[in-house]
């Protein structure tokens, strides 16, 4: 009887079932099929995220128009209609520079906006495209005037504010009484002279007041080249037309009386970093770094900015630089009644008698002229 041997092959410990291998077949298929739809995914993942980022800054345009379109106008500025060619801030609480001769440090750069977006449709030229010849000459003049006005107007300025001090980023920025947003506005009725003016009158009385220095006689250069500076700033701007971001905005109504001690509060806190503690400013040299807020260097009693509605739409807006809209409203009313409850020049309509100046220019709640103010009545120094 033959013995019978068991092959190596067909012992069940060494051969696996065919059970076994198609399961082994299974698990290599289904991971090649995983690995081929994850390769494909990412593929395709990578061109519709490019797609994406293509499309997203359309919808972001589409917004911020629709944004634009939305917005209210503002109420219209009485402030000062000049304007300037580099950022600083103005006579309400915050810095201002005298563009060329301050250290770059120390001056606001021309792209330094409010930390809030501003909705305008409308944006003026660029600083680079003013043309060349005699008309872009004298436009670049009225640049110069805007940015440096106590150098180049130097016989009608009687303090240390250029124009760019009130009307940011060299005219351009809204809600800071921009130039492309007063332009187009005239000829206007004024109730300040109770006359229709021109655009160049309306210069005349920024030299006036907040300038406090003199006018300039009509079809003087300086109020031509400031004139046209501000007709190419408004190049394709309507006229006669409010645009969104036109002069200063209109601040609600304080929740509070607005009150001096705390003005004084957020003065120290957001202000006197800027403007000093004593509100004279900051000067480098012969250039006045910061403005004056009060005293005799700054705007007189007749300027708008005397206004305490006016330089707290202004210091809401833009004040501190670069932080607009960062203080509280009833921050803005109590700063900007402490700052104009201090004594400054006299109003050049001065009759000789403060109460009857006050009477005939200054009765309104929103000024502090011939009023008593710790003890001491205002305007009577005329300093």
């Amino acid at each position: 009887m033959q013995t019978q041997r068991n092959h190596p092959t067909n012992s069940p410990q060494s051969t696996p079932s065919n059970a076994e291998t198609e399961f082994t077949g299974l698990k290599v298929f289904a991971g090649v099929i995983t690995l081929t739809v994850l390769a494909t995914a990412v593929y395709y993942g990578l061109f519709i995220g490019k797609d994406l980022r293509q499309i997203e800054p359309v919808y972001a345009t589409r917004a911020a128009s629709s944004a634009s379109s939305a917005a209210p106008a503002p109420a219209p500025a009485s402030a000062p209609a000049s304007a300037s060619s580099s950022t600083a801030p103005a006579t309400a609480a915050a810095p201002a520079a005298s563009a060329a001769s301050v250290p770059v440090a120390a001056t606001p750069a021309r792209a330094a906006a409010p930390a809030a977006a501003v909705a305008t449709s409308f944006a003026p030229p660029a600083a680079d495209k003013i043309p060349d010849g005699p008309m872009g000459d004298m436009i670049r003049k009225g640049e110069q005037i805007f940015l440096h006005t106590g150098q180049n107007a130097r016989e009608f300025v009687g303090n240390s504010l250029n124009c760019v001090n009130c009307h940011l980023d060299a005219g351009r920025q809204a809600n800071s009484a921009p130039l492309w947003g007063a332009y187009t506005q005239y000829p206007a009725y004024r109730s300040k002279t109770k006359s229709v003016d021109t655009f160049s009158e309306r210069l005349r009385g920024c030299f006036m007041y907040s300038m406090n220095g003199k006018a300039p006689p009509d079809g003087h250069e300086v109020l031509v080249a400031l004139e046209a500076y501000a007709y190419w700033m408004s190049k394709g701007s309507p006229v006669a037309e409010k645009l969104p971001g036109a002069g200063y905005p209109k601040l609600a109504k304080a929740a509070q009386e607005p009150d001096f001690a705390r003005g004084s509060k957020v003065y120290e806190a957001k202000c006197a970093l800027c403007h000093g503690a004593d509100g004279q400013g900051q000067r480098s040299g012969e250039a006045q770094v910061f403005p004056p807020l009060w005293g005799p260097k700054s705007y007189n009693w007749g300027a708008g900015m005397g206004e305490i509605d006016k330089a707290a739409a202004f210091i809401k807006a833009n004040m501190p630089l670069g932080l607009g809209n960062s203080l509280s409203d009833q921050e803005a009313w109590d700063v900007a009644t402490f700052i104009d409850s201090h004594e400054r020049p006299q109003d050049p309509r001065f009759t000789g008698s403060v109460a009857e100046t006050r009477k005939k220019f200054h009765d309104t709640p929103m000024s502090k002229y011939g009023l008593e103010v710790n003890g001491k009545v205002l305007g009577q120094s005329g300093t």
